[in-house]
């Protein structure tokens, strides 16, 4: 399937039935008009004029076509017809003569109907009947019982109608556009001493890439010379700089704040983050929600619906009740332009739009509108530990000192070690200012921890299995116990049987976990689950810490699938998590929920990722998709709210023609408006 980008759509409805034309050409059965983000995919096999020419139907070209824009005709239009309509009302005043203001009528009629007319009669031909055909049959009428004005004000304001439309789903567009241009479009080689420009798409994993001051990384890669600030922005949503040097690594599409930097590429560009972003985003715009392919189904059932109505209208009270013909028959044209489906159908796809360009701008991809829908509807949300609501790392989170050579012993023992637990006990030394003494010797034991020789004297740095049997005291075991007892994993050092000190280590919580936790029980979810693999000592103490409503621990893999699936039996449940092992609970959760920086697997498996890799910006993720899950309703409401409103004037006989078209282009505008209102969210912060 090739992509071709297509201008002129600006009615969703419009947008299904060329798809549905383009789908009965030889090899069109699988192309799709992307109505959101304004593209068409067809086959290569496809005959492209055939296809040009059924879009031309609808006065929609390819934008390869290299036509230039020229005037907007449709405003110009509307403007000569406004002054058309207006001349018209002053012959009716000052002259008594009817064929002018008649004329005058025609022609505001004529130049703002046009298009809508002939798309209106190419329909009847066929039998098809949309909003084009509605407003044809209803300008007909007017013009035959002589309702020139009606007919004039009608059209105009139809016009009116079709401009606000296409300005409303261009500006939500537009906004969506300028997220995708993060990408950037060249890199700087380094080869051999010299530089040359060539396309990202020419980068090989490996090559080493200079990117000067305000430029941006290329690709994903490796700091390997240089040192600056890098604004990550477009991949994280973070708006504070990220200092970065040699051996830091950076995304491509972030920008160099200051300095030069060298970079060695360990991602070609399709496999970068970034272009997976835009990847994600862009197939995002067009997925369908539930609520989208239920207004889209009922739009096809609606349209003739509301031809038969009309018809009832006009014939049943003239035929059954005495009732005036030319009076019904009105009565009947003012119920189809009420019955036009624009507002319905519109009530959807600009808020889905709008609430994922707001996510994606905060770090957040949202792999559809299905899953924007569904997060407004989580009750309760499951996280993992490690890696999501603690950074994942060892963090010395309490220590106490027996012996004044404690710190020294233990900071000259662990410099020479990479272990996890290691670099916890170096921070804290480094923390407090150790002195720096050189070890004689040095041996690991395998799981236990390390034996060192300094100063002639063995020292051993491990758990309670190296260290033995010891003389310690009623306090030393008071304080090792209540360490233990808080779930801590217990480093002691020891000198034969006197031990020296001891470490508490656990896997530091993130700073922001439990305000996060607290937000989220703010915007409305029930219940927090903590499901983990680690102790359940361990795994209450961060339960307490973060303030999750309940937790398990010492679970497996398919333990924390079994948990999912129980409080799915009861809520929709969203699985928040970033490693390998999260995969299946993801998968089975309503919703899954990734952290950017974990697995593959995880991201993959998931419906969202957290591209920040952490769960700030979470909070506000729900607030937007409830925010758009609210708009649509509204506009469902509204939209359905003023159409019965205008339907129930045909019972005293008050419906006119303009009262109608005013009813549907309010809802119309109503609709727009409101939902364009989701770009606003983080201006509101």
């Amino acid at each position: 399937m090739k992509e071709h980008k297509i201008t002129g759509l600006s009615c969703g409805h419009c947008a299904m039935k060329l798809q549905e034309q383009i789908q009965q050409l030889p090899g069109g059965h699988e192309a799709q008009v992307q109505f959101n983000s304004s593209k068409i995919l067809l086959d290569e096999e496809i005959d492209i004029n055939a296809v040009r020419k059924i879009l031309a139907s609808e006065k929609v070209r390819f934008e390869a076509d290299g036509k230039p824009k020229g005037p907007n005709w449709l405003m110009i239009f509307l403007y000569v017809s406004a002054a058309a309509f207006i001349a018209a009302l002053t012959a009716e005043w000052y002259t008594d003569q009817p064929a002018l203001s008649i004329v005058f009528y025609g022609i505001a009629t004529i130049l703002s109907g046009y298009p809508t007319f002939m798309k209106g009669l190419r329909n009847l031909t066929k039998l098809k009947f949309d909003i084009n055909t509605l407003m044809t049959v209803a300008l007909i009428g007017a013009v035959a019982i002589g309702e020139w004005r009606e007919a004039a004000l009608v059209a105009i304001l139809f016009g009116i109608n079709e401009l606000l439309e296409s300005y409303g789903m261009e500006k939500a567009r537009k906004s969506m556009e300028t997220l995708l241009k993060v990408a950037p479009k060249e890199a700087v080689l380094l080869k051999d001493g010299k530089t040359e420009v060539i396309s990202i798409e020419e980068l090989n994993v490996d090559d080493i890439v200079l990117v000067k001051t305000g430029q941006k990384i290329p690709s994903d890669g490796v700091v390997v010379h240089g040192k600056s600030s890098v604004n990550e922005a477009a991949i994280t949503g973070e708006s504070l700089p990220v200092e970065k040097e040699n051996g830091e690594p950076v995304f491509g599409g972030s920008i160099n704040n200051e300095g030069i930097l060298h970079v060695k590429v360990t991602k070609t560009y399709k496999q970068s983050a970034l272009s997976k972003i835009l990847a994600l985003v862009q197939e995002a715009q067009e997925s369908k929600t539930p609520t989208e392919l239920f207004i889209n189904r009922f739009a096809n059932y609606y349209t003739p619906a509301v031809m038969i109505i009309s018809a009832l209208v006009m014939l049943i009270p003239p035929l059954l009740f005495n009732g005036a013909w030319g009076e019904w028959f009105y009565q009947g044209l003012a119920v189809l332009i009420v019955g036009c489906p624009c507002a319905l159908i519109l009530s959807s796809p600009i808020a889905i739009l709008s609430g994922i360009t707001v996510n994606a701008r905060n770090g957040i991809l949202i792999k559809g509108g299905a899953y924007l829908e569904q997060l407004s509807k989580i009750d309760v949300i499951a996280f993992d530990k490690t890696g999501t609501l603690t950074l994942g790392e060892p963090h010395v989170v309490a220590d106490s000192l027996f012996h004044p050579d404690f710190y020294k012993v233990a900071y000259a023992i662990e410099k020479s070690s990479s272990h996890p637990l290691a670099k916890a006990v170096i921070k804290r030394c480094e923390e407090l200012g150790t002195e720096e003494v050189e070890v004689d010797e040095i041996k690991t034991v395998s799981g236990q921890g390390i034996s060192a020789i300094i100063d002639g004297v063995t020292y051993r740095l491990g758990n309670e299995k190296l260290i033995g049997d010891t003389d310690t005291d009623e306090e030393t075991s008071k304080v090792i116990g209540k360490f233990k007892k808080e779930g801590n994993t217990i480093v002691l050092v020891a000198k034969d049987r006197e031990v020296l000190g001891v470490f508490a280590i656990a896997d530091e919580i993130r700073k922001e976990s439990t305000d996060i936790i607290r937000d989220l029980h703010r915007k409305g979810i029930k219940e927090t689950v903590m499901l983990t693999g680690d102790h359940p000592l361990v795994a209450e103490k961060i339960a307490k810490k973060t303030g999750v409503s309940s937790f398990f621990g010492g679970l497996l893999p398919e333990e924390k699938v079994k948990k999912v699936k129980e409080l799915k039996g009861k809520y929709k449940v969203a699985m928040i998590g970033d490693g390998i092992n999260d995969a299946p609970a993801l998968a089975t959760a309503d919703l899954g929920i990734a952290m950017g920086k974990g697995t593959d697997s995880a991201i993959e498996t998931a419906d969202i990722v957290l591209m920040q890799d952490h769960l700030g910006k979470l909070p506000d993720a729900v607030e937007v998709s409830r925010k758009v899950n609210t708009v649509i309703k509204w506009n469902i409401g509204l939209s359905l709210g003023l159409k019965l409103f205008a339907l129930l004037l045909t019972i005293p006989g008050w419906l006119t023609l303009w009262i109608a078209i005013l009813s549907d282009m309010g809802a119309t505008i109503l609709v727009t408006l409101i939902s364009l209102t989701v770009l606003l969210h983080n201006r509101n912060k």
